[in-house]
């Protein structure tokens, strides 16, 4: 309780975790074009996310808390885009659009160290104990691709790594900004 008498209560709290957190982001220095400024402002931001799992939840686009530090990124990311010359509107939603990308990925990192505190098995382990039920409700369904699709990860089995499919997804993302002219 001494905690509160240093801040007025748990909101103010949770407002100043937040901008401690996001002012650990760093602007890149440079980069040859707008998608790597970008590709860069994300990557930096997803790494807060993965050294802060209980951020992604705690902050939301829709009700977005007013935090002071939280602003270098988006003015980066405004001003990298409003230098391609997209219109303000534009700019504005492919801003929010990429940083709900980033926060989106970050959201399973808090689920997914609280299952393992929790259970004490990885996710990995916990895949290879659903895959029996998995396979039996493929034997019950047509569902030719989906079953074609795990076949063809044998033996092995998929390796899901959250860092590779953010990197997969941000080049998609940022893919698609290049066909928006204004």
């Amino acid at each position: 309780m001494s905690l509160y008498r240093h801040v007025r209560d748990k909101d103010q709290l949770l407002i100043f975790m937040i901008d401690a957190a996001f002012a650990e982001w760093r602007a890149p220095k440079s980069g040859d074009g707008w998608q790597d400024l970008l590709a860069e402002a994300a990557r930096e931001m997803w790494r807060i996310f993965c050294r802060h799992p209980w951020l992604a939840p705690a902050y939301s686009v829709t009700r977005p808390l007013v935090v002071p530090s939280g602003l270098a990124y988006t003015e980066h990311v405004l001003a990298t885009l409003l230098d391609r010359g997209l219109n303000p509107a534009t700019a504005f939603s492919q801003s929010l659009i990429l940083f709900n990308f980033v926060r989106g990925f970050a959201t399973s990192l808090e689920m997914e160290a609280t299952a393992e505190a929790n259970t004490g098995v990885t996710a990995d382990e916990w895949m290879d104990v659903q895959m029996p039920a998995l396979e039996a409700l493929l034997a019950d369904q047509d569902l030719p691709a989906f079953r074609g699709v795990l076949k063809s990860f044998e033996p092995d089995g998929f390796e899901l790594d959250l860092d590779e499919l953010f990197e997969a997804g941000l080049g998609y993302l940022l893919d698609g900004f290049q066909r928006i002219d204004q």
